[in-house]
């Protein structure tokens, strides 16, 4: 059984070119653009890891996080375009569990989401379709 990610970012793009990247990877991806309903899927689809943006409209990234902690230890991966040590420092206190600053290459990220989901005793994606694609350029975003 693949591992179930969760992808919330506002821009629908992100999440179409992230769904599809992953899934390359044998994830199964749910998206959502929007950060309420990233929190409801968080707690009625069970996804093993979930994929977060910080800048969002309706309900930012550390509100997210803060939300999803309230009901659920998911390992919680931050990609974000802020790079400000201060700002990692601070999402990471609210309950992240890991923080890569986009662009990042693809083979990064999805190391990334393997070691969380090692390390949490998620199930991994199956090893056929880990080889399918082998991402070395960088997600532009």
């Amino acid at each position: 059984m693949p591992t179930k990610i969760l992808v919330i970012d506002d821009d629908e793009a992100i999440t179409d070119l992230l769904s599809m990247l992953l899934k390359t990877h044998g994830f199964e991806v749910i998206t959502s653009n929007s950060g309420v309903e990233g929190v409801q899927f968080a707690q009625e689809k069970f996804p093993q890891v979930v994929l977060l943006d910080l800048m969002m409209p309706d309900k930012d990234g550390w509100e997210v996080c803060k939300a999803i902690r309230t009901f659920s230890t998911v390992p919680i991966l931050i990609l974000s375009a802020i790079n400000d040590p201060r700002m990692v420092a601070s999402v990471l206190d609210a309950g992240a569990d890991d923080y890569l600053v986009k662009p990042v290459p693809s083979s990064i990220l999805v190391a990334h989401l393997r070691k969380i989901v090692r390390r949490t005793g998620s199930i991994q994606a199956p090893a056929s379709k880990q080889s399918l694609v082998r991402g070395t350029h960088p997600l532009q975003f």
